[in-house]
């Protein structure tokens, strides 16, 4: 097919080549103005359902909601976050300071 096309094409090769690319362009920009647009509406790319229990109508409560009243997270533990949502620098009560004595290993290199 493609070949037909080549040897239909007026010109020389350069007439030829110009041609095919403006024949391509005109092909994509049908397709991206024209063609997508008209069926966008058929295609059900905005009817997302998921899970298993997914009916129209059905009032469920989202089991992924936490509940901010209780007193432990879902995992168990506390619901207090363990950094600051105001800012980047911790708290400087909660910080530890480092330990006076320090730990020193030799690495020998290969080679020394």
């Amino acid at each position: 097919m493609y070949r037909w096309i080549w040897r239909k094409l007026p010109f020389g090769f350069w007439g030829k080549l110009t041609s095919s690319l403006a024949l391509s362009a005109g092909t994509v920009a049908l397709l991206w103005y024209v063609i997508f647009p008209w069926a966008t509406p058929l295609l059900p790319f905005d009817d997302v359902q998921v899970g298993a229990d997914t009916q129209q109508g059905s009032a469920r409560e989202d089991p992924n909601v936490v509940d901010p009243s209780a007193a432990t997270g879902p995992d168990g533990g506390s619901n207090e976050i363990p950094y600051s949502t105001v800012s980047n620098a911790p708290d400087p009560t909660s910080t530890k300071t480092p330990s006076s004595h320090k730990t020193s290993s030799s690495v020998v290199l290969p080679g020394d």
